[in-house]
């Protein structure tokens, strides 16, 4: 018996939101009353875009450009460290080429402190070439 009351209900809704779909009467104006609502929305539409305008022509554009190019030097080196980590990598899987290119550096490291570290002259020209650069790029 529940069941049919419920039918009739589901049915009385139907039949009323049918007769609200196709007698729907237009306002003054000429619209169905969604006029108001879409006048509404491009009032506000505008508006947005109107602010949004405002705020792109505040905007300093050359700055941009320089924070492009610094995102684009970023994203290269990106690019370049993983380039590298992947060769390295590779050079990694060959058993003997590590241990030679430790040693490599170890000799490479051994010349260059017996060019500019043996006597004590070497040692100050050293030192005044570090202050040097320490002074033109930490100020």
């Amino acid at each position: 018996m529940s069941d049919t009351n419920h039918d009739a209900v589901e049915e009385g809704q139907a039949s009323e939101m049918e007769n609200s779909m196709t007698h729907h009467t237009p306002t003054e104006d000429g619209n169905d009353g969604t006029g108001q609502a879409s006048g509404h929305f491009s009032e506000r539409y505008g508006e947005i875009l109107g602010n949004i305008n405002e705020t792109l022509d505040s905007v300093d554009w050359n700055q941009m450009g320089r924070i492009g190019k610094a995102a684009g030097v970023i994203i290269a080196v990106i690019v370049v460290q993983v380039l590298i980590k992947g060769v390295l990598d590779t050079i990694n899987l060959i058993p003997v080429v590590p241990g030679l290119l430790e040693l490599l550096g170890l000799v490479v490291v051994g010349q260059w402190s017996w060019q500019n570290l043996s006597t004590s002259d070497k040692r100050s020209a050293v030192l005044n070439r570090i202050q040097a650069l320490r002074k033109e790029y930490l100020g």
